[in-house]
């Protein structure tokens, strides 16, 4: 394939990252995003249905089998609602965030996400500062969180949906475990500096306006077991049909005021949709080209994988960033371990594009999810920049410790 051949592929992702920031009205509709995925997607695929019809009948499977757990797991979980008022003490939201770490990895970023955040800006209605809570909230259960599982980040569940075995990530607890436990602690000292800072009078009615924590749903739990089962132990299209049935109970067992509680609506599903169609089409020719062309390029080593990977996640959308690079390593011809790569260099991959994610409100879906809602209840978020500036003093003094030791 020719090299402008990756074009329609990087228009998609700056479009993805810049017209959020540029034009946000106009993005808000879902039809003009299917207006943008149809114009840059659907010449890559006309072209491939002349050229090579099964190349592109395999990103269509690929794509249908990504979006049918993606919105299962979506569906779902939003079907869960988590409600109660906690004394906001430093360890009552430390745990909230530990908790929410291991629920990323089980349930996925999105759905820990929903299910928790509003449980947590109710325990901390009476504070008056928040908005720390918040952004490391963001940091550890809408990206770091997810990395053990499949389920539990969009880039790895592509890398299982192109052959990485489910189990494979569970590699990954150290990395887990470093930056999960280091944000916790940081977290932990950080809001018991901003405790201590809050008036006497906050925290006396923090105390005394407490109502327990109370799960409705409950029932979606076991949903969501079948679908972690179905995902590590069928292959398509039994997984797929298991799946759609087991939203589909979902759908029909929970009450109709726990959807209407959680705010629950189709159309973050019906944005996501969309947009990956165009990213499934435009990218057939980029990871082609990638493959062929790898060697060229280079970036070889684990840490090198890991930053370019996490960088470009930062900025564009992770799970793309992902499959590009995944595709840049087998075309290098390095040891073939698992999916044409090495473990190590699989590794970087994944960690890049998970915690970096992080970096960013538009590096991962969950993180501007989570900020609209946390606005809507009343706290005001940093912008883009002053989000960026928490990350950067944050975040990026641990992937550099990450990097001396594990890559």
């Amino acid at each position: 394939m020719p090299g402008y051949a990756v074009l329609p592929f990087v228009a998609m992702l700056l479009a993805i990252a810049i017209c959020p920031l540029w034009v946000p009205h106009w993005w808000e509709r879902n039809r003009n995003k299917l207006l943008l995925s149809c114009s840059l997607g659907l010449p890559v695929a006309g072209f491939y249905l002349v050229q090579r019809p099964p190349a592109l009948l395999h990103t269509l499977e690929d794509y249908l089998s990504f979006m049918l757990l993606l919105a299962a797991l979506y569906t779902i979980s939003g079907g869960i609602r988590l409600t109660g008022d906690l004394e906001a003490t430093p360890l009552t939201n430390t745990a909230f965030l530990a908790v929410g770490s291991v629920l990323a990895s089980l349930i996925g970023t999105t759905g820990a996400s929903v299910l928790l955040i509003r449980a947590l800006l109710e325990t901390n209605r009476e504070r008056s500062r928040v908005i720390h809570t918040v952004v490391f909230f963001i940091f550890l259960v809408s990206n770091i969180g997810g990395l053990l599982t499949p389920i539990g980040d969009p880039p790895l569940l592509l890398g299982y949906l192109k052959g990485v075995p489910f189990l494979w990530p569970l590699r990954l607890w150290r990395h887990w475990l470093v930056a999960v436990g280091a944000l916790l602690v940081s977290y932990f000292v950080w809001d018991s500096i901003q405790h201590a800072r809050e008036p006497l009078a906050r925290l006396r009615r923090d105390r005394s306006e407490l109502r327990p924590l109370r799960v409705e749903g409950a029932v979606n739990a076991l949903a969501l077991l079948g679908v972690v089962a179905a995902i590590a132990l069928l292959h398509a299209p039994w997984r797929e049909g298991l799946i759609l049935g087991l939203a589909g109970v979902s759908l029909w067992l929970t009450p109709r005021r726990v959807w209407h509680a959680n705010g629950f609506t189709a159309a973050p599903m019906v944005e996501v949709a969309v947009l990956f169609l165009g990213i499934f089409l435009t990218m057939i020719p980029a990871l082609e080209i990638l493959r062929a062309r790898g060697p060229e390029l280079s970036v070889q080593a684990p840490w090198q994988f890991f930053w370019a990977t996490g960088l470009l996640s930062s900025f564009l959308d992770n799970a793309p960033t992902y499959l590009a690079f995944l595709a840049l390593a087998q075309g290098l011809g390095l040891t073939n371990d698992v999916v044409g790569v090495s473990h190590e260099v699989l590794a970087a991959i994944s960690v890049g594009a998970v915690f970096m994610g992080a970096n960013t409100y538009v590096g991962n879906a969950p993180n501007f999810m989570i900020k609209a809602m946390v606005e809507q209840s009343g706290v005001k978020m940093p912008t883009f920049l002053g989000y960026m500036g928490y990350s950067a003093a944050i975040l990026l003094p641990l992937f550099v410790v990450l990097t001396f030791l594990l890559f």
